[in-house]
Parts: structure tokens; C-alpha cells; sequence
């Protein structure tokens, strides 16, 4: 069975969510900054059993606040990905208020949270500080190394397909 279904990466700006797309779809990585303004899609179908579904992707601009985002980004999403730098406390600091908005206004939608750039921290050390803040991680990742970047976006396909 074919489908499709809208994701969308949320997140401050430079929490790596550009840096997460590309490593899934191009599995390439590059060190240069570039800011995305206003949303950039991409496509890619995956294979999860015996299903295929096509995985669109927007990568919306960061902000610091959900609230701040442009609602009509946000129509038809089956699946966020909550994405916060981990080596910059500023990302996460807010991270239940901001799961709590999307709990609140998109309850039947799928929903990851992922600490990015963990290959820049001591993860025993984010660990103790995650915990100190109550923060609910679904992923560790590195866009940068690979670490789990298929993994989230087909476990958010499994899901979606259930």
C-alpha cells in the first residue's frame, strides 16, 4: 500500500533540523549554516514491511516560540519532530510548554522529540541535565554522524502506518 503523509520538523533556528532532513534524504551532511525562511519540502518514500509511504517533509523555520508559527505551515501535518540542540540550553529550556502546545492543538498527530548535536556533548552528562529538566526525549541524534536519523523517521512512519 502507497500513502503519503506530512511531517514537520519544529524547533528553534540552528537546532540541526535542515542538518536532519538531509542527512535522511542525501545522507550527506555539510558544516555551512544556511537559515531557512519560511518552509523548504522534500519528499522521500521509505518501505516499512510490506507498506511504502511517502514521507513529505517540511522544514519549517525555526522559531522560538510554537505559537509563532505560521498555522497554515502546520494544516494537514500526520507527524512532528520536535527537534532541540542539545549543547544550547536555550533550545530546551521551554521544551514541555512547547510539546504541551502541540499536544494541545494537533492531539490526534504524531509526535517525536529529539535532542540533535549529541555528538558535540558528553551524553552521560546530557542524561543528568535532561533529567533535571524533566525533558521527555524520544531520540539522540547527530546529523552530523548519522546517529539515528533513519531511525526516527521510520519509527514516525511505522507509526503512521498503525
Amino acid at each position: 500500500m502507497l500513502s503519503s503523509k506530512k511531517i514537520v520538523l519544529v524547533g528553534h533556528f540552528g537546532v540541526g533540523k535542515s542538518s536532519l532532513i538531509r542527512r535522511f534524504v542525501k545522507n550527506s551532511f555539510s558544516d555551512d549554516y544556511l537559515v531557512t525562511v519560511g518552509v523548504h519540502i522534500v519528499k522521500k518514500t521509505v518501505h516499512i514491511d510490506n507498506d511504502e509511504i511517502t514521507l513529505i517533509i517540511w522544514d519549517i523555520e525555526g522559531k522560538e516560540d510554537m505559537q509563532k508559527l505560521r498555522p497554515s505551515f502546520l494544516l494537514g501535518t500526520s507527524g512532528f519532530i520536535y527537534v532541540f540542540d542539545a549543547t544550547r540550553e536555550s533550545t530546551y529550556i521551554n521544551l514541555s510548554d512547547e510539546i504541551n502546545y502541540i499536544e494541545t492543538h494537533y492531539p490526534k498527530t504524531n509526535l517525536l522529540t529529539v535532542a540533535n548535536k549529541i555528538d558535540l556533548i558528553e551524553k552521560n552528562i546530557f542524561i543528568k541535565i535532561a533529567e533535571n529538566y524533566k525533558l521527555k526525549i524520544d531520540y539522540y541524534s547527530s546529523a552530523k554522524t548519522g546517529e539515528n536519523v533513519e531511525l526516527i523517521f521510520n519509527d514516525l512512519a511505522k507509526n503512521l502506518i498503525k
